[in-house]
């Protein structure tokens, strides 16, 4: 796999095809792709309209990207982005907490993990739909594939939210079986995790939500396997969630009401990737001196949004015309480009 022959882009019409062939390899309740092609088609025409719309944003809008490998010719992965979490409903999770139980007279004191339903991430962004083939999943294809989705959203922030949060896949079996859902889900919504993710059309829960307690679930009370999951991740999630977790993402506080996957959230400011951004402007006659080092370089535009990787020297304040990178995103003089480093420890000062 080459890192120059890839491509981040919004999608197209002409994507269908390869997303039905994403949407089939997604693990049950993992992929928030639906399996079925008016749905996909519906969801793409909704992001081209998103990418396209010159009205002030309402949060109701969602963004899907597709990773596209030039030189093989195919489009390799996707991820999307949610601009409001539970914009026409309330967004659930379960937040950790502990409480303590103590009596005086015994001399006993108890510390207690317990789950909150809660819905405090309502309204945040949401970073979705992030699947990548196996055959690309070693070298920096995910970076880009994730972290790209983090330039496009500083750069329209006036169409986000400044915190971000992104949902991980928890524990479920290849039937797709749930310990923590079979505990806690089920006993309230009499359907198998499958079913019931389905059924909500990818992520959205409220509805479920409303029928199960809002009262503290006593972890301790939960079946062993169901407390184990608790915060675990499906194998397919760890790719993602390693490089949520790099950027600075907290994946302590809240879970998933459905798998008990990680639930991470963050302030957009305090990201790597943000924090580690600077801009350069492309102008003949520019010099860039020094050792290479991988950097993630995206355009300002949103409807023509486009993200490539390309090694360029860590303090470099400018790019010529010429430059390679600029040539594949079909930018001349006058351009300018957010660019953030893949590995920020290569970063020389602050910008």
């Amino acid at each position: 796999m080459n890192p120059l022959a890839l491509l981040l882009r919004p999608v197209a019409g002409a994507d269908l095809p390869a997303l039905e062939r994403i949407a089939a390899a997604s693990a049950h309740g993992i992929g928030s792709l639906p399996s079925d092609r008016d749905k996909l088609s519906a969801r793409i025409a909704r992001s081209i309209e998103a990418f396209a719309s010159q009205d002030v944003a309402s949060g109701e809008e969602t963004y899907l990207f597709v990773l596209e490998d030039r030189e093989a010719g195919r489009v390799v992965g996707c991820s999307g982005i949610a601009a409001s979490a539970g914009f026409r409903e309330r967004f659930y999770s379960y937040r950790n907490e502990f409480v303590v139980h103590a009596s005086a007279p015994l001399g006993v004191s108890q510390r207690m993990h317990t789950l909150h339903l809660c819905h405090d991430l309502t309204g945040y962004t949401l970073l979705t739909s992030f699947y990548i083939e196996p055959a690309y999943e070693q070298g920096l294809a995910p970076q880009l594939l994730s972290r790209a989705r983090l330039l496009f959203i500083e750069q329209h922030i006036e169409r986000f939210n400044d915190r971000i949060a992104a949902e991980s896949p928890g524990l479920a079996n290849e039937a797709g079986q749930s310990p923590f859902w079979d505990a806690v889900g089920r006993r309230f919504f009499n359907m198998d995790y499958p079913q019931a993710e389905a059924l909500t059309g990818g992520r959205s829960k409220a509805y479920i939500a409303d029928l199960m307690p809002h009262s503290p679930v006593y972890v301790a009370l939960l079946p062993e396997d169901a407390q184990w999951a608790i915060g675990q991740l499906h194998p397919v999630g760890e790719l993602p969630f390693a490089i949520l977790q790099a950027e600075g993402f907290d994946a302590d506080t809240y879970i998933d009401i459905f798998d008990g996957g990680p639930t991470v959230e963050a302030s957009l400011a305090m990201l790597r990737s943000v924090r580690h951004a600077r801009t350069l402007p492309l102008r003949a006659g520019a010099v860039t001196l020094g050792l290479p080092a991988w950097h993630l370089i995206a355009t300002s535009g949103r409807e023509d949004f486009r993200a490539v990787l390309a090694a360029l020297p860590p303090a470099a304040q400018e790019l010529s015309p010429g430059h390679e990178a600029a040539a594949r995103l079909g930018l001349a003089e006058g351009a300018r480009l957010r660019v953030t480093p893949v590995d920020p420890s290569a970063e020389q000062g602050g910008h």
